[in-house]
């Protein structure tokens, strides 16, 4: 079953938008639960989480600006400069909506260790979705909520894209990642 163009929710025009942009500045995936929902799974969320890679803080401030002036206000501060040296540098993340509209929102960070590294190498466009927007590979996000997140819907989401991709995934990788997820998040 694939997504129509017209079954399009706020959310799916919200990331088309802002990830058109993205992508003439940096790499970028989107995790969590947002693939998950893109998947079909019916479930809500106020916000889509992404990762890009480092940039320096030249190209982060000709992307602020496009974002700027493509409609997209930074709710941290309109300065690229403080952004930058005050969120990103420092690990945080930082949130992006359309102006004036409080919702939905985008959740940006920089990749922080190894395992985002990973996520950004190995990103990938499902053509189920509908969406041409990157995408963390489905393994890796199974992982993370199942080892990481832990919470009752990200099981259900897990739950949800190991059914729809059954047939596709490897437990052996699963198994790699949450190594890793051990190792570089949980300190074990």
């Amino acid at each position: 079953m694939k997504r129509e163009i017209n079954d399009k929710t706020i959310l799916d025009t919200f990331i088309i938008d802002f990830a058109s942009i993205l992508e003439k500045h940096c790499k970028y995936i989107v995790v969590s639960g947002f693939v998950a929902i893109a998947h079909g799974r019916s479930r809500g969320t106020e916000d889509i989480d992404i990762i890009i890679e480092k940039i320096s803080k030249k190209k982060f401030i000709n992307l602020f600006y496009e974002l700027f002036d493509k409609g997209f206000e930074c709710m941290q501060s309109q300065n690229p400069e403080v952004i930058y040296d005050r969120y990103l540098k420092q690990k945080d993340s930082i949130r992006f909506v359309r102006k004036n509209e409080f919702l939905p929102e985008a959740e940006l960070k920089f990749a922080k260790d190894e395992l985002d590294e990973i996520q950004l190498k190995s990103r990938k466009k499902f053509p189920f979705t509908g969406l041409d927007i990157w995408f963390s590979n489905i393994e890796i996000n199974i992982a993370f909520k199942e080892e990481l997140l832990k919470s009752k819907k990200d099981f259900e989401d897990s739950r949800h894209l190991r059914i729809i991709y059954k047939d596709e995934i490897s437990e052996e990788y699963i198994n790699e990642i949450k190594k890793k997820i051990r190792k570089f998040r949980l300190k074990r």
